[in-house]
């Protein structure tokens, strides 16, 4: 069985690494040819289209920017639908559109091609490391049947329901993760200026009934140190990710005031350049805001994680 990889960003260079570890005849492509060489040097073979990815491989999987993306490499000129062989399978991992998703569907079934949507959730750290969930939308029956081979990327491989609910559930975690955070920064903000030092602070919120679910850890390496770059989700994805939701929201005719606030937030950021900047840094405006600087250093963050 040969399977194919395309698009060797930040997210899928440590996926596709962990298929070839896992021992699977792995195929790649990427618009920037130098990302294939260290797969190539790591027993990969290097395509030197979509095309002949397609036409080589049983199995597929797209890591890309966004819907329009996807869009193209699926249904373009010479894309997987037109070269892929009755029977394959597509895993598409990025975080889509469900309408999106949806529509190339009706035509990979037209093609006998099987399409799961299969976001993930982990960040590059859990790409590399294998420690991802992935939310899989899809035929449930070709799933059972051919699944397994997530097995080599992800520790928590979900079967959400048909397709596009997988990134139904995508979208749902990560709009909440974003909407949370812009709440903290604002509360740890009131806190500050209530006068209790930042650390101290944030250990009272950790030991607290929600924070003892562990909400508030994952502000530590960014937002409580004001180390926004280098990225480990950039501020210009999570945009993507956050409009993709609040269209999702609209189509179902569902209010979502506090993720428009979120929102608001994320175009004032994109607007100062911060693009690049990690996700959390939107929580920066908070501090201008309020007036309050909130900066700990790596060693005072390792001590309130230390302190359980």
């Amino acid at each position: 069985m040969k399977v194919g990889f395309i698009g060797l960003g930040g997210m899928g260079s440590g996926m596709a690494h962990n298929l070839l570890k896992a021992g699977y005849d792995l195929i790649v492509f990427d618009l920037d040819r130098d990302r294939g060489t260290e797969f190539v040097d790591a027993g990969a073979t290097w395509a030197e289209s979509i095309a002949d990815l397609g036409r080589s491989v049983d199995i597929v999987f797209t890591s890309l920017p966004g819907p329009v993306q996807m869009k193209e490499v699926g249904l373009g000129e010479n894309g997987l639908i037109s070269t892929l062989h009755r029977g394959a399978v597509w895993y598409d991992l990025t975080t889509n559109s469900p309408t999106v998703v949806r529509e190339v569907d009706v035509a990979c079934r037209a093609a006998g091609i099987e399409l799961f949507d299969a976001p993930v959730s982990g960040g590059p750290k859990g790409a590399k490391s294998g420690k991802l969930a992935i939310y899989i939308g899809g035929d449930k029956d070709s799933f059972e049947q051919h699944g397994s081979i997530l097995d080599a990327i992800g520790d928590k491989v979900l079967y959400v329901g048909e397709v596009g609910a997988g990134n139904v559930a995508k979208l749902v975690h990560n709009c909440a993760s974003i909407t949370i955070r812009a709440a903290i920064a604002e509360v740890m903000t009131m806190g500050v200026k209530a006068g209790v030092e930042p650390e101290s602070l944030w250990h009272a919120m950790r030991q607290g009934a929600i924070g003892r679910a562990r909400t508030f850890d994952r502000i530590g390496d960014r937002y409580l140190q004001g180390a926004y770059e280098p990225a480990s989700f950039a501020l210009a994805l999570a945009d993507k990710d956050l409009r993709l939701s609040l269209e999702l929201a609209e189509e179902h005719d569902v209010p979502m005031r506090l993720a428009e606030l979120a929102q608001a937030d994320f175009k004032e950021a994109l607007s100062r350049g911060w693009g690049g900047r990690d996700s959390q840094s939107p929580m920066e405006l908070q501090n201008e805001r309020a007036g309050v600087t909130i900066k700990l250093s790596a060693d005072e963050v390792q001590s309130v994680l230390d302190r359980g």
